[in-house]
């Protein structure tokens, strides 16, 4: 089968490689949709260090091409879902309520990670009854797809941030996670949302999404700006969503005492986090700080195909380009670049 791969640190290829095989509680996908993420151009960088020959990518839907024999619960055909991550429920951060981080820190971050991803003509999921979901009939793939990461994460940034109704919340950048912990702090039932944001077109989707302000980090100091509109008060909520050091920084100035920072950000570079101490209340100004790695699972999968099948949520205004999958090495060179305004490239493998 045909696999995009990372051969090593910085260079990517379509090569051949065996097609996978499903053990008793797994399952074979055919991918049908996939989308590039800006954390596989983060991975060939270096982020989480060296890797040979890892297929890439982790945002898919598809059907099943064949299940292990203890699966009860898909059979070949199915149109699935399957999420970015794919914990093992047994584990005991599972079984603590902590799913995604399954036997180590990111444990449940398989795909381009620990095993190969989804950019191939088959890929394999893990413990197939727990970690894929039925797409409704109505719901099409090029839409479901966005369930696998950028909705799910950028939701669980507006439910860790324990924004009151009513409330305000800052979300720094509007990519296509943060368009999402947009959208997601409208459904949590915010009343003033601040979207920090330069690229005009993703200023206009994250006020399709729910933005009431806009704050352009290109004319104006982000703190500043947000101290002003909140008459010098500051935000219930801050979401950092884009994975720098300033702007998780920039989250801890902005937050009322007693308010809460929600990082889903991936930090990829860097030794260690600062936390500018004056504004932190010198250790003392009791915000909260919480952040999440994708959560996934059947049952979060279903729940955010409820939201498309009711057209509560549109992510697809979020897709600005779409290749074949033969055409992927350029769609991973534009998630790059960010050339050509680019937010989210769809994958068609079929």
């Amino acid at each position: 089968m045909k696999a995009f791969v990372m051969k090593e640190v910085g260079e990517v290829d379509l090569v051949e490689k065996e097609k996978p095989t499903a053990g008793p509680n797994d399952a074979i996908v055919k991918p049908t949709k996939g989308l590039v993420c800006t954390s596989d151009v983060h991975t060939v960088k270096g982020a989480i260090g060296e890797r040979e020959n890892l297929t890439l990518g982790h945002e898919a839907v598809g059907r099943v091409d064949e299940v292990g024999e203890e699966v009860e619960m898909f059979k070949p055909g199915d149109r699935v879902a399957v999420g970015a991550i794919t914990p093992e429920w047994g584990s005991d951060a599972a079984q603590r309520g902590h799913s995604s981080q399954s036997n180590e820190p990111l444990g449940g971050w398989k795909f381009a990670n620990v095993k190969d991803g989804v950019f191939a003509d088959y890929f394999h999921v893990n413990e197939a009854d727990a970690n894929m979901a039925h797409i409704p009939k109505g719901v099409k793939d090029e839409k479901a797809v966005y369930i696998a990461d950028m909705m799910s994460t950028g939701f669980a940034g507006a439910e860790i941030a324990n924004i009151p109704i009513g409330g305000t919340v800052a979300v720094f950048a509007q990519g296509p996670v943060g368009m999402m912990a947009t959208k997601g702090s409208v459904l949590q039932g915010a009343g003033t949302i601040i979207a920090v944001e330069a690229v005009e077109k993703r200023q206009e989707l994250a006020k399709k999404y729910g933005a009431d302000e806009i704050v352009d980090f290109s004319k104006h100091e982000p703190v500043e700006k947000i101290m002003e509109l909140t008459n010098e008060k500051g935000v219930d909520s801050a979401i950092e969503a884009l994975g720098m050091n300033e702007t998780f920084k920039q989250c801890i100035e902005v937050t009322k005492a007693g308010g809460t920072v929600s990082n889903i950000g991936y930090h990829g570079e860097g030794e260690f986090m600062e936390i500018p101490r004056a504004e932190w209340g010198v250790g003392m100004s009791e915000i909260t700080i919480n952040n999440k790695l994708c959560p996934g699972g059947r049952v979060r999968l279903n729940r955010l195909l409820r939201l498309l099948d009711k057209g509560k949520v549109n992510p697809t205004h979020m897709t600005t380009h779409e290749f074949k999958f033969d055409e992927i090495e350029e769609a991973f060179r534009l998630m790059k670049t960010k050339e050509d305004g680019i937010i989210k490239p769809l994958v068609d493998f079929e």
